[in-house]
């Protein structure tokens, strides 16, 4: 059964708004199922199917002749020249809305696409893996409303409820949420580790391969290990360079590559604290935990919570499952980052929209020591934020001080 995806509505409301929308992300996350159940009695091509491609590349201007409308152009970044194609098409009829369905894996290509030919012409939806709610087949949170209202009381906390389970949330972080892998586990065991060796096999060997031919494939397999292990970290460089026996500027390449093409996410340092000196390194995680327990050969929970890495892993869990809670309602001028000043002064995370600025601190244990605030209550206080948040294993919703508040992870 087809889980329902929190940016289904989303993507409802750009197409009333826009003449095309293309919805963007890593491969096998239910792009294409999406696509195809927002709308059954659209064309659907594919152009990783060779006579899709064919089709439409062998005279582009006669085929959006006859199909002006109603079409889903599955893997667009296959044919980089249709964007530019679409661009005239669209210009002959601008007022029309809702005309093309685009989904696209391989961001650079894509992005740039959009970017360069079809500017104000299309709106651009990111798709993820499941977030946890979508797994287990409950609503978005009604977290991401409150904070999208500008609620200014910490108090309006108290009435945030779920029905997702510890248990829940906790199977979510240590397998991930590709959809295919996640829901064929639940009745093998053994799906799992299988289909996760063979697509980041094919990342490497299909996707990097293709975008980026003069890349040294063997390097950047033994960099993806070593960047398991630093994933939820500040990046040392330096390091990673001696390590892999390459240059800083080759690392860069390969963190600008990874991030483009969705498996991992750069996060800026918060830099609008005029008050502190800023560090700048760059931090940055896989985007899937499923992918990176799987790389650090981790899995179960029981091997997770001795590992080195647990802390981090949670972290990342948490930041993602709020970019993409964020990301699937209407909210603009959305801004994530992290805050680590000279003398030490830690926030995990920034969220920042037309709402203000919302400082989070993510914890892997179920009680939270007083010490362990001093960053979020320093930023609250340099930045004037309304409230802080913490989100652990604990049980409840609880307030820690006058304006800080617990959400269990259940609760995001």
């Amino acid at each position: 059964m087809d889980k329902k995806r929190h940016i289904a509505g989303k993507v409802d409301q750009l197409l009333a708004m826009f003449p095309a929308v293309a919805v963007i992300g890593p491969r096998q996350c239910g792009k294409s199922t999406l696509v195809k159940q927002l709308r059954p009695d659209w064309k659907y091509y594919d152009l990783e199917s060779p006579d899709d491609y064919q089709l439409i590349t062998n005279d582009p201007i006669a085929f959006f002749t006859l199909n002006a409308e109603k079409v889903i152009i599955d893997e667009a970044q296959q044919y980089p020249d249709l964007f530019r194609v679409l661009r005239s098409v669209i210009d002959d009829n601008r007022k029309l809305k809702g005309r093309f369905l685009l989904t696209g894996s391989s961001s650079p290509e894509i992005v740039k696409g959009i970017t360069e030919s079809l500017a104000g012409r299309i709106a651009t939806v990111e798709m993820w893996p499941f977030k946890q709610t979508e797994r287990y087949d409950q609503a978005l949170p009604d977290l991401y409303g409150l904070i999208n209202s500008g609620v200014d009381e910490v108090q309006a906390f108290s009435d945030l409820s779920t029905s997702m389970t510890l248990p829940q949330s906790m199977q979510a972080l240590i397998n991930g949420g590709f959809p295919e892998p996640t829901l064929e586990a639940e009745t093998n065991v053994a799906y799992f580790p299988q289909w996760m060796d063979n697509y980041i096999s094919n990342y490497i060997n299909r996707d990097i391969r293709g975008l980026f031919p003069r890349l040294n494939i063997h390097v950047y397999r033994r960099f993806l290990s070593l960047l398991a292990q630093h994933s939820g970290h500040q990046l040392n460089m330096s390091n990673m360079a001696r390590a892999l026996e390459v240059s800083v500027p080759t690392i860069k390449e390969y963190l600008d590559i990874i991030h483009q093409t969705f498996l991992w996410r750069n996060v800026q340092p918060f830099s609008k604290n005029p008050l502190k000196k800023i560090q700048k390194s760059n931090k940055g995680f896989f985007r899937d935990t499923g992918v990176v327990h799987h790389l650090l050969k981790i899995n179960s929970l029981e091997q997770l919570l001795i590992h080195p890495v647990a802390g981090f892993s949670f972290e990342s869990f948490v930041t993602e499952e709020l970019i993409r809670g964020f990301q699937s309602t209407m909210a603009t001028q959305l801004e994530f980052s992290y805050y680590r000043t000279v003398d030490k002064s830690e926030v995990d995370f920034v969220i920042e929209g037309a709402f203000g600025v919302v400082p989070v601190e993510v914890k892997l244990n179920t009680v939270v020591k007083r010490q362990a605030l001093t960053g979020l209550e320093n930023l609250i206080a340099d930045v004037k934020c309304p409230y802080g948040i913490v989100i652990n294993r604990g049980k409840r919703v609880e307030f820690l001080s006058k304006n800080i508040v617990q959400l269990p992870v259940q609760f995001i």
